[in-house]
């Protein structure tokens, strides 16, 4: 984890312990996604510092892998983007801008169903109070922050090519990024009742799309565009901080003298090894000017953040 920007770290860090922290704690018979989950307001159990905590909270291992990876695999590029402090309040403000729009839409479902009229309610449980009905509506998961993430890196790198199961072939993200949010709109009108919080969903992107093109007309003194011309930036700085360190070792090595057969040996086998590392990290960054980032493998992308670090 070495080479993961210090924010995603540490919130992919702070998420796993509070999923851990939670399992432990439901065998004495505590729930702690209920105490830090997000409530409805209306609700008896609901705190505002809920809107916060519910962020760090999963259902289970497969909600907390999905969000994680993606967290990890997009989260990264767009902090290297951003610098930690933006990053951060990015990643807040979507999480906060989520919960506000699942709140809004229970409280849609909570007018149109009149519930206020009623004290109890019939489920497939049995008949419960109304109180416990609505405390019944919890909200838990990153899932509002990751979607804002997912809009960011598409909107900083439109044109990059992500492949997506079960599709055969790369597509670009500004496209991922569109049939992402159709599909959670999809759900959400259809009202599938499969436990997910679509709107949620739709409110981290709209939030975070909100704050992307606020900072793009208000720009904070020094720092920059936040549009994707930022993400262009990127690359290219990282291209021309490459050639620079090329140049400065050619200048370095021309300014030598051998000194006896030994010596030239030596030099001549680390003059190999560097025209080897600068001729691989010409072809990566050829790859990405032509196909993304997202092209690169693992291995690629382990030997382009040495080489910038």
């Amino acid at each position: 984890m070495r080479n993961i920007p210090t924010i995603t770290k540490n919130l992919l860090i702070i998420n796993v312990l509070a999923f851990l922290a939670m399992l432990i704690l439901q065998s004495q018979n505590i729930d702690l996604n209920n105490i830090l989950g997000l409530h409805f307001f209306k609700a008896s159990d609901f705190r505002l510092y809920q809107l916060f905590t519910y962020m760090f909270m999963h259902g289970g291992w497969t909600h907390l892998f999905f969000n994680m990876f993606a967290l990890w695999m997009f989260g990264t590029v767009v902090e290297n983007v951003w610098g930690s402090k933006r990053f951060l309040f990015y990643y807040i403000f979507c999480g906060l801008g989520a919960g506000l729009c699942q709140e809004l839409a229970q409280f849609v479902t909570y007018s149109i169903d009149n519930l206020a009229a009623y004290q109890s309610v019939k489920t497939e449980i049995g008949v419960m109070s109304m109180d416990t009905f609505l405390n019944r509506w919890t909200t838990v998961g990153a899932s509002g922050a990751i979607y804002g993430i997912l809009l960011a890196f598409g909107m900083l790198f439109p044109e990059n090519r992500i492949f997506i199961f079960p599709l055969p072939v790369p597509i670009k993200a500004k496209w991922f990024v569109m049939i992402y949010a159709g599909l959670e709109l999809f759900m959400a009108m259809s009202n599938s009742g499969d436990g997910v919080a679509h709107i949620a969903h739709l409110g981290g992107m709209i939030f975070g799309f909100i704050l992307i093109r606020y900072w793009k007309r208000h720009p904070y003194s020094g720092s920059g565009n936040f549009g994707p011309g930022k993400g262009k930036q990127f690359f290219d700085n990282m291209r021309s901080s490459w050639e620079k360190r090329k140049g400065q070792s050619a200048n370095t090595q021309s300014g030598t003298n051998n000194a006896g057969a030994q010596r030239h040996y030596s030099d001549w086998e680390y003059n190999n090894r560097k025209k080897r590392e600068e001729d691989e990290i010409d072809i990566i960054l050829d790859k990405i000017r032509k196909s993304g980032y997202d092209s690169l493998t693992k291995e690629e992308k382990q030997k382009l953040f040495d080489q910038k670090s």
